[in-house]
C-alpha cells in the first residue's frame, strides 16, 4: 500500500475510533504489520489499551477473523476480544495481548514450558468441533497450489531455474500424507511470532484468520519447526512426544509413533516448499525483503526430511546437486 492511501486509511481510522471509544482523545501509534495487508496499532486512551486492526477490504477478509476469533473464544483459546467493528472500512478494535511474543522469550531455559503450553492450546483447539465453523478444507487443490509457489517464485522467479519433472510426483506424495491423517482444526501458521505471553502467563493466540479443517500434525509442524527459530532435534522429538502422548490421550489420532512422525515430517515438507515460495513472493511482488534472510533455514528443514525418505531421493539430490540452491545455505 502506497503512502497516500495509508495516510487516508489512518485518518479513517482517527474518525472511526472517535465514534467507538469512551472519550474523544486518545494516542494511536503503530504496533506491527506482518506479511499480508495487514496492519496493527496500539491505542492508549487514559489506563486502557486496545489494538486496532486495519485490514483493507479489497485485500482481506476481515469476517474470516471474526468467525473464527469468536468460535475460538468459547473454548478457552486466549484470542483477542473484538470490541468494535467496521466490517466494510476492514477495521477492528481488539484486546491488547501485549508486545511479548513467544520469539521474544524462547530461549533454553523457558523453552520446555514454552512449547508445553502451545502444544496444549493445539490440543484444545484439535478438540473444538470444527464442522460448525464452516470454515474450508485443506484439499489435494489446495495443497498443491500451495506447493506451486516453490516453483513460480522459488525456483522459477528467484533461482531462474526449470520445474523439475518429477515435483508432481513429489506433490503428489505429500497430499495423500495430508488426506491420510485425521482432520482437525488448522490454525496455519502457529508459530512463536503468532503466540503471545499474556500478564497472567497466558498463551494468547493471533493470526487465525486464515484457518482450515486440515491434518492433525500441522499446526505441530509450524510450531517446532519454526522458519524463525530453530531447536536441536532431540528437543523437537522431546516435544513431539509430548504432543503425541496428549493427542492419544484425547482420542485426537490413533496410530504408532513412527506413522504420526512420517506425518509430521512430510506435512513439514509440504509447508516448508510452500514458504520458500512465499518468502520470495514477498520480495518479488510485495517490495518485503526481511524474510529473504529466513530461506537458509527453511531450506534445512527441507534437506532434513528429504534425507531421511527414500521416496524424496529426487527432490533431495536435486536441491543438493544444483549450486544455486546450495548457495542459499
Amino acid at each position: 500500500m502506497n503512502n497516500d492511501i495509508n495516510d487516508k486509511r489512518r485518518h479513517a481510522i482517527n474518525e472511526w475510533l472517535t465514534a467507538v471509544l469512551p472519550y474523544h482523545e486518545f494516542e494511536l501509534t503503530v504496533a506491527s504489520s506482518d506479511a499480508s495487508f495487514r496492519r496493527y496499532f496500539r491505542v492508549e486512551q487514559e489506563e486502557s489499551t486496545w489494538i486496532v486492526m486495519d485490514a483493507p477490504p479489497e485485500h482481506e477478509d476481515i469476517d474470516s477473523f471474526v468467525k473464527v476469533a469468536e468460535f475460538l473464544a468459547q473454548f478457552a483459546i486466549h484470542v483477542p476480544k473484538i470490541y468494535a467493528k467496521d466490517l466494510q472500512q476492514g477495521f477492528l478494535l481488539l484486546s491488547d495481548l501485549g508486545n511479548t511474543s513467544f520469539l521474544s522469550v524462547l530461549n533454553n531455559t523457558s523453552a520446555d514450558a514454552l512449547y508445553e503450553k502451545a502444544i496444549d492450546e493445539i490440543i484444545k483447539m484439535q478438540l473444538s468441533p470444527v464442522n460448525e465453523l464452516a470454515i474450508a478444507g485443506y484439499n489435494s487443490e489446495s495443497l498443491t497450489r500451495e506447493m506451486a509457489l516453490f516453483h513460480e517464485w522459488f525456483l522459477q522467479r528467484h533461482l531462474d531455474l526449470p520445474q523439475p519433472d518429477f515435483l508432481p510426483d513429489i506433490f503428489a506424495l505429500l497430499c495423500d500424507n495430508a488426506n491420510n491423517q485425521p482432520q482437525r482444526f488448522v490454525h496455519r501458521d502457529y508459530h512463536s511470532r503468532n503466540l503471545m505471553l499474556v500478564k497472567d502467563k497466558d498463551v494468547g493466540v493471533i493470526d487465525f484468520q486464515d484457518a482450515v479443517v486440515g491434518p492433525v500434525s500441522y499446526d505441530l509442524v509450524s510450531l517446532l519447526r519454526d522458519v524463525y527459530i530453530e531447536w536441536p532435534q532431540e528437543k523437537v522429538s522431546q516435544w513431539i512426544h509430548y504432543y503425541f502422548d496428549k493427542a492419544q490421550e484425547n482420542h485426537l489420532i490413533d496410530c504408532d509413533k513412527d506413522t504420526f512422525i512420517r506425518w509430521f515430517d512430510l506435512m513439514g515438507l509440504q509447508r516448508h516448499l510452500k514458504i520458500l515460495g512465499i518468502f520470495c513472493r514477498l520480495y518479488y511482488r510485495d517490495g518485503k525483503d526481511g524474510y529473504l534472510k529466513d530461506l537458509s533455514l527453511t531450506l534445512r528443514y527441507v534437506l532434513a526430511v528429504t534425507a531421511r525418505y527414500p521416496e524424496l531421493e529426487q527432490l533431495h539430490q536435486y536441491l543438493t546437486q544444483t549450486s544455486s540452491i546450495m548457495a542459499i545455505q
